[in-house]
This record gives C-alpha cells, sequence and structure tokens, in this order.
C-alpha cells in the first residue's frame, strides 16, 4: 500500500513539475515579447501577464495552492483587458481567452493536488465546479469557431423575391460581365432561395489544361459565356471550347496553348454575332457605330474573340473554332506591334476583350516593379470583322491616334488596362479602369500626363477612341492601388434628378466609387483626405488623397494595435511587435526607406472580380479580401542594382525583392503574416458585402470561406471554421433572391441568400476556384444552370481543369 502511494506522490509531483514548466515556459515568452513590445510603445498586458505567469509557474513547480491563485487572477484580469480593449467581438475575445481558459481548467483540476502535496484537505468539489464553468465555456467558445460571425447582421425585413417577366427573362450569357455593363445578374428564378438547397451536379467537363502553380501566377479565373445551347470556355494557356449547355458534350476544341513565363490565365472571352441587328446610340450627340459587314455565307457570322497570354487578339468561328481567315493574320492580330522592346513577361493580357459595338477594345497588363523603362498601357479598337486598328488612346502622348510612325513607339510605361472594361451602347461609350505607370511604388520618373490619368476611370468613345472624360481615385498612386475591376452599370437615385446613369466600382483601397457614367463627376460625397509623405528624395507626393466618404467602406479600417490577432496569445503577440515596429498612418502611408505598412494592401480591398448588382432591390455585391503588406525600399548603387530578383514581385506573381531598374531603389513587399502564416490583423480576412443603393448603407456583410483546405503554415485542417478568407473571383446575383460566390481558399461553391447574407447552399468542389459563376437556362430543355471553374485556389497546390454544371434535380 505504501509503494502505491509513493507511486502516486511521484506521478503528482512529476505532473505539477511538468505544468510549471509549461506555464514558466508560456511566462517566459510573455515576458520577454512583452517588454519589446513596451519598448515599442505598446501595451503594458503581456509584460505584467507573463511576470505574474513565471511566478504562477514557479509556484506551481514547487507545488504551492497560491500558484493556482495567481493563474486565476491572470485569468479574471484578462478577462477584464480583453473586454475593455476589445468589447464583445468574437474572433479577438477567442484570440486572447480561449489558449487561457483552456489552461485556467488544467491549473484548476490541478488545485487539489497541490494542496493534497502541502498537506491540506484537496477540496476537489469547488475545483471540479469552478473546472466545470471554465471548461464549458472554453468548449463554448471553442464551439463559437464553427459559427459564421456577421460583421454586420442583417436587421431589417426580408423583401419578397419579385418573379421574373417572361418577356424580360435572360436568353445569353453574351459577355463576361454578362452585359456589357458588367452587372453579373441573370433574371432568372427557377433556381431560388427556395430551392437552391437542392442543387446537384448536372454535368462535369475536363478542359485538360492544368494550370500548375509553382509561384508563377498560372492560374483558372476564367468565367464562360453561354449562347443558346453552346458554353464557351477559355482555359488558361488559351484554349477554347465549346461545349452542350444540357450535358458538357465538347462540340469543338481550339488547342492554341499560348506560353508565357507567367500569369498564365484566361479571365474570358467575347462574342459577335455580324447577323444581330446592329444597335445605335440613343443619347443625343453620340457617335454612330461603324458598321462592320460579313458577307453572306462567308465563315465567322458569329465570331469568339479572346486576348492571349503572349500579346495576340484572336477570333474563331463560333460554330466550328477555326481561325476566322479575315481577321489579322489568319484570325489573329499581334498586340505587341507598336510596342517597341516587350519581352516575356513584361507585357501580356489576361483580362477578356471587351465588344464595343462593331470594335474590339483592348488594354494590357505591364508588369509591376521590374524597370522605369517598359512597354506602354495603350488602349486599342479594332474592327471586329478585319481586325484592322482602328483608333489608338495612348496615354502618354494623345496625338498618337493609330499605328506609331515608323521607328516610333507608343510612350512607354504608361498607365495600362489590365482589367475589364464596360461599354454602354446608349453613349457608346467604353469605360475603363486604368492602372499606374511604371513602376508602381516611385513616381519622381513619371511624366505629367502619367500623373493625370494614372489609378483613374477613363472613359472613351468607342467609335474614335477620342477621350469623354476621366476621374482619378488616387494620386501619383504609390501602392499598386491599380482600378482593378470592370466597372458595373447601375441607375442610381439622385434628389432632384430621379434615377442617373452611373457606373459604380470598388477599388484595392476598400473604397466604393458611383459616377456620373455622362459626366464622370461622383454622384456621392468624396472627399480630400490629408496623408503624409515619406522620405523618398524628390518624390512628388500629393499630401491628400480621395476618399469616398459617401458610400461604405469595405475592409478599410484603420488599424490599431488592439486589432491585432492570432490563433494564441504567443502569435497575437509577435504581430503586435511587428505592428509596432512599423510606420502605420492610416490608408495611403506611403512606402519609403523604413519598414511601412499598408492596409489594405496592393491585393485588396477588392479587385478584378468585379461586383454584382440586382436591380430589383437596387442591391450591390461587393467581396474581398483583407491583407496587409509590409514595404520597404532600399538605397541601391550601380553595383547592387545587377543582383536579380527573388522572383516574387518582378513578374507580380508573388512577394519578395524586387530591383525597380531605372531608380536608386529596390523593394521588399510582403503580406503582413503572423509565424503561422494567419493574416496579423482580426477576421474576418474576406467577406461578402451586401450595399443598398437608395439609402447607400450597408444591408449585410458576411464572412465567406474556412480553413477546411488550409490552415497554419500551409497545413490543411480539415475544419470548416468559418473565419472569412481572402476572396478572388467574382460573384453571380440572380432573380432567384441568390448570390453565388467560389474564389476562396476551400473547394467551395455557395449559395448566399441576397436579401439577409444567409448561406444556403454550397457545393463542394474538387479543387479550389478563383472563376466567375454564370448561369443560363438552356433553351432546348428549359432547365436553368449554374456553372463554375475550378482550376485550384490561389494558395493551394491542389489544381484541377474542371469544368461544372450545377441544375435542380
Amino acid at each position: 500500500m505504501s509503494g502505491t502511494n509513493d507511486r502516486g506522490s511521484l506521478l503528482v509531483r512529476a505532473w505539477l513539475l511538468l505544468l510549471g514548466i509549461v506555464i514558466l515556459a508560456a511566462g517566459l515568452f510573455l515576458t520577454v515579447g512583452g517588454a519589446k513590445l513596451v519598448s515599442l510603445g505598446g501595451s503594458f498586458y503581456f509584460l505584467l501577464a507573463g511576470l505574474a505567469l513565471l511566478a504562477s509557474g514557479f509556484l506551481i513547480a514547487r507545488r504551492k495552492p497560491v500558484g493556482a491563485l495567481v493563474f486565476g487572477a491572470v485569468f479574471l484580469l484578462t478577462i477584464l483587458w480583453s473586454l475593455w480593449e476589445v468589447g464583445l467581438e468574437f474572433w479577438p475575445l477567442i484570440s486572447r481567452l480561449l489558449a487561457l481558459g483552456v489552461g485556467m481548467t488544467v491549473v484548476t483540476l490541478s488545485l487539489p493536488l497541490m494542496r493534497r502535496a502541502q498537506g491540506l484537505a484537496p477540496n476537489w468539489r469547488p475545483a471540479l465546479a469552478v473546472a466545470a464553468v471554465v471548461g464549458l465555456g472554453s468548449l463554448a467558445g471553442g464551439a463559437g469557431m464553427f459559427v459564421p460571425h456577421p460583421t454586420v447582421p442583417f436587421a431589417g425585413t426580408e423583401a419578397a423575391m419579385l418573379r421574373v417577366d417572361p418577356a424580360h427573362e435572360q436568353k445569353n450569357w453574351e459577355a463576361y460581365g454578362n452585359t456589357s455593363g458588367g452587372s453579373r445578374f441573370a433574371a432568372l428564378d427557377e433556381i431560388n432561395r427556395g430551392n437552391v438547397g437542392n442543387l446537384k451536379v448536372a454535368w462535369t467537363y475536363r478542359t485538360g489544361d492544368v494550370a500548375q502553380s509553382d509561384g508563377n501566377g498560372a492560374e483558372d479565373q476564367n468565367t464562360p459565356l453561354q449562347v443558346g445551347d453552346t458554353v464557351f470556355v477559355c482555359t488558361p494557356h488559351n484554349n477554347v471550347i465549346a461545349l452542350d449547355a444540357d450535358t458538357g458534350r465538347e462540340k469543338w476544341k481550339t488547342l492554341i496553348n499560348a506560353r508565357a513565363s507567367v500569369w498564365m490565365r484566361c479571365r474570358g472571352l467575347a462574342y459577335f454575332d455580324a447577323r444581330a441587328p446592329l444597335q445605335q446610340p440613343s443619347v443625343p450627340g453620340s457617335t454612330p457605330v461603324t458598321a462592320a459587314l460579313v458577307p453572306e455565307g462567308a465563315p465567322c457570322q458569329r465570331r469568339i474573340l479572346m486576348n492571349t497570354i503572349n500579346a495576340q487578339l484572336v477570333a474563331l468561328d463560333a460554330d466550328t473554332g477555326k481561325f476566322c481567315p479575315g481577321f489579322g493574320a489568319n484570325g489573329r492580330v499581334d498586340l505587341k506591334a507598336g510596342l517597341g522592346d516587350a519581352p516575356d513577361p513584361q507585357y501580356q493580357l489576361t483580362s477578356a476583350p471587351t465588344l464595343a459595338g462593331t470594335t474590339v477594345v483592348v488594354g494590357g497588363r505591364v508588369a509591376d516593379n521590374v524597370q522605369t523603362d517598359m512597354p506602354g498601357g495603350v488602349m486599342r479598337g479594332f474592327d471586329v470583322v478585319t481586325g484592322k486598328l482602328r483608333w489608338a488612346f495612348d496615354p502618354g502622348n494623345p496625338a498618337i491616334t493609330g499605328m506609331p510612325a515608323p521607328g516610333q513607339t507608343y510612350t512607354r510605361s504608361t498607365p495600362n488596362v489590365w482589367a475589364a472594361m464596360s461599354y454602354d451602347p446608349a453613349s457608346n461609350t467604353v469605360f475603363m479602369p486604368v492602372g499606374s505607370a511604371s513602376v508602381d511604388l516611385y513616381g519622381v520618373t513619371r511624366s505629367a500626363l502619367d500623373h493625370k490619368y494614372g489609378a483613374s476611370m477613363l472613359a472613351l468613345d468607342a467609335t474614335t477612341g477620342k477621350e469623354k472624360w476621366h476621374y482619378q481615385t488616387v494620386h501619383n498612386d504609390l501602392w499598386d492601388f491599380d482600378l482593378p475591376m470592370q466597372p458595373t452599370f447601375v441607375d442610381f437615385p439622385v434628389a432632384g434628378r430621379g434615377k442617373v446613369p452611373a457606373l459604380v466600382f470598388g477599388t484595392k483601397s476598400g473604397q466604393l466609387y458611383v459616377l456620373d457614367r455622362a459626366t464622370g463627376r461622383p454622384l456621392t460625397k468624396v472627399v480630400d483626405t490629408k496623408v503624409k509623405a515619406a522620405d523618398i528624395p524628390n518624390e512628388p507626393y500629393s499630401l491628400t488623397q480621395p476618399k469616398s466618404v459617401g458610400m461604405p467602406q469595405i475592409g478599410a479600417q484603420t488599424l490599431t494595435e488592439a486589432d491585432m490577432w492570432g490563433a494564441t496569445p504567443f502569435d497575437q503577440l509577435m504581430c503586435r511587435i511587428a505592428f509596432k515596429g512599423m510606420r502605420y498612418e492610416g490608408l495611403f502611408t506611403a512606402p519609403g526607406t523604413d519598414k511601412s505598412l499598408a492596409f489594405p494592401g496592393s491585393l485588396g480591398g477588392m479587385n478584378w472580380g468585379g461586383l454584382s448588382v440586382d436591380p430589383t432591390t437596387n442591391t450591390i455585391f461587393a467581396n474581398d479580401m483583407r491583407l496587409g503588406l509590409w514595404v520597404q525600399m532600399f538605397p541601391q548603387t550601380l553595383e547592387q542594382k545587377a543582383v536579380k530578383s527573388s522572383g516574387g514581385e518582378s513578374p507580380n506573381t508573388g512577394m519578395g525583392s524586387v530591383p525597380m531598374k531605372g531608380t536608386p531603389y529596390s523593394v521588399t513587399k510582403d503580406r503582413f503574416l503572423s509565424v503561422l502564416g494567419i493574416p496579423c490583423q482580426a477576421p474576418p480576412f474576406g467577406t461578402l458585402t451586401a450595399v443598398d443603393m437608395t439609402t447607400r448603407k450597408v444591408k449585410w456583410q458576411v464572412p465567406v470561406g474556412t480553413v477546411e483546405d488550409t490552415g497554419p503554415l500551409g497545413i490543411r485542417m480539415g475544419l470548416p471554421i468559418p473565419v472569412g478568407m481572402p476572396t478572388l473571383g467574382g460573384t453571380l446575383a440572380t432573380q432567384g433572391g441568390l448570390v453565388f460566390i467560389a474564389g476562396t481558399q476551400d473547394f467551395y461553391l455557395r449559395a448566399f441568400d441576397s436579401g439577409s447574407g444567409k448561406e444556403l447552399w454550397k457545393g463542394r468542389l474538387p479543387v479550389g476556384s478563383q472563376g466567375g459563376p454564370m448561369t443560363y437556362k438552356s433553351p432546348r430543355t428549359g432547365r436553368q444552370y449554374v456553372v463554375i471553374t475550378a482550376g485550384g485556389a490561389r494558395q493551394s497546390p491542389q489544381r484541377g481543369d474542371y469544368v461544372i454544371a450545377y441544375k435542380l434535380p
């Protein structure tokens, strides 16, 4: 009996020693890290808690019951501190309390052992009671991690669905954004909020073109087209496929297999039917649309148009997939003509061309932060039938309106249009989201015209290419805040004017702008906000920047130390230290030679997926990602500038160090992540937001995406914890009261109630998707389908080549 007691006593001693050592280690980490944080002007909590845990761990290791009481005091004071710092916000509280709550449960259950070791009565009953309360609270907190926590819960009364009028039912999805104004809305309601939970896979097609991404930017970001009984898709290497809309059976496949060293993707196609009536503008004073005739009986009466990653404009017969012989050189137009030196990967096209009447309008993507001498961002319009250049708009030299004179080129390194454009047939106007001049983070070498057009919305006459207006959203952009998305047309209610034809678009900086389509003037309040300069000599800093305060800000809050987050208090502390160690002055913190933080960073905010709109409720839907970037510029000697890029930001496929040739600086930037690879600010990291365009208020905002297929250090957790993941891809709104979205790190297509933001359905995908969902009604069967391409999530190694259609059973 005595031996058994001795063994039990030894086990108790060993357990309490181990528990004390663990608490000592935690206390030491918090003390050292907390001291560093205090030295940076941060919170004293971690230092004080660390010192207290050191005392607690030491006493528990020596089997002193007072050690448990010290731990309990730390826990209680941490609760009070947490409530003071973040209120009742779920994710910030979990980060601060869950780990400590689990520790408190273990320590409380160990308290009777400490008492017995000191010759005292163990008093199990009160210890078990306290442990049960704390343990159940921790368990409830853990369970709460599996429930979505909307940042803006829906608080109104959900309106009834407006049934589709058969006379206005959608027939085709003929353009990248469904309409030429990028509505991403379908007047279809067979699939609706009442039955979407029954959606099943109707058919699956494999393209055979898997975008293998090794950091080189190979992605499937396609939004298919549908015309009649045919669905058209393009692949990352610009192969084009026609599928039967009801079965997914391949009708034809044209292998182009375009190659580029980086940024392999095809976001969409354009469609032209020469037999359709030519729509002339209705707005007085508009330039007429030029006729473009295809001889009767000639091929390519209906044609598919595509930009390629190796800078060609391609025209294919929509019925056969064959190249259109009368278009350019056997169906191809060289888009590098007139650019001068434009090696791979400096100039590419990744977005769909824009059909503007009978003119095919293209922009081009110029690689970021490589060097000051880069191809120009000229925008061009081509005859949809012949492929001949009709006009050019050179942002660096408006005198060049066609091909440059022999021996000359379009102006180098000008602002470019890499995102999709919109076209208004009523005014024959094409609207272009313009990026910034090369290089993105250094403005000393920019011209006056670069400063004029950079980061602006530009309206051009689709027939002549002449400017109608432009509106700038960032002055001297030093953040890579290109306008990233196709503008969406809305009829916007304005007091005293009724409904005004407008366009709305989101920005990487989390702003929503509403502009008058006719004039480019803002229809909501925009203010010039004072900002600070950094320390780059001769940089023409703008000391004010526009901010669209008349519309909601999407994920553009000004961070504080209290916003820092972690899966545990330990990585949260590391994020706090990193945050306090950087210069951060809110939105538009200019990069300099010190380490600075940009939030949102150049990834967004909102990005190329665009907005969708439900005109029946006057609501727009925006998805975003919430990622900060830290940035530091380094003075460079000529010898140092011979050092090669680390391979990241040079082709703009990731993060890293870049020489920025032609400037006195190199730059290093990366995502603001914890040591576990988690964004350092509190969740959500990506949301879906509904904005009422009548009240200009957020109706609801919910997190999108879980960590099921990702996790700390890139390890797949397999847990559907809906923290809200960064989204990259578009949304689809339907008159069935639904909003569809894929575009997250987990492998799902989701449907949300457009009225309340409640998730109604999700379909598991074989791999993740960055594609834009689209929908159509089959003219043959009358059934509605929802289609998504799935080639792999942005940060996932799992890749695929899937086109998947869903319908009701």
